[in-house]
């Protein structure tokens, strides 16, 4: 019995010693997990059609850090304010209320593609931030960890100085949204993994 309880042990160190930790802190990155759905698709709908506001859908290729070959499988989730500024939640909602009921996770297929369809977020009631979307990304083999937030070209509140201080965690998220015929806004982001994040890179045995 002792035999096998140091085999168990020594089995489960050297697994979870394989999540190579990354990103520096990251404040309530653990949520993604509540909730999160058994299955996931590399596409969703995150906001049904009685959501007040007006529609957007963002997609994009989420890359390898050579930034050029697609990366398969890896989890973005995101959440953001609804059309008050607001992050309310859902009648009922157990899970990560603190994130509001926009909220949700997309996986990519072989190609690297994600998508997801939502309602543009306001900016907070303060009027002291430009409107953004929240995004955090779990990969293979590492913690999860946050990436630069999806903002907009255009935005009156987004000023020189936000742009100055981004990280370009991911690459930009300053994205240009563009309406089309049905009057939804489309916009398109690109990730790259690894870029411009701490202690990112290949695990150390």
């Amino acid at each position: 019995m002792k035999k096998l309880l140091i085999l168990l042990i020594l089995f489960c160190d050297c697994v979870f010693s394989q999540v190579q930790k990354v990103g520096g802190s990251c404040e309530d990155c653990e949520l993604i997990y509540e909730g999160m759905p058994k299955e996931l698709n590399w596409q969703i709908i995150m906001a049904d059609a009685g959501e007040p506001g007006e529609r957007m859908e963002i997609s994009g290729i989420i890359y390898q850090k050579d930034g050029k070959k697609p990366a398969a499988g890896v989890i973005l989730y995101v959440y953001h304010t609804d059309v008050k500024g607001e992050y309310t939640p859902a009648a009922g909602q157990v899970h990560a209320r603190k994130h509001g009921h926009l909220r949700g996770w997309v996986q990519t297929d072989a190609q690297g593609h994600y998508k997801f369809n939502s309602i543009r977020p306001a900016a907070y009631p303060i009027r002291k931030f430009a409107a953004h979307i929240h995004p955090i990304i779990k990969e293979p083999g590492k913690n999860e960890y946050w990436i630069d937030e999806y903002q907009f070209e255009g935005d009156s509140l987004l000023t020189q100085k936000d742009r100055d201080n981004a990280r370009n965690r991911g690459g930009s998220g300053i994205i240009t949204l563009t309406k089309n015929e049905k009057g939804t806004w489309i916009g398109k982001r690109d990730i790259v993994l690894g870029k411009n994040v701490p202690d990112w890179g290949p695990l150390k045995n």
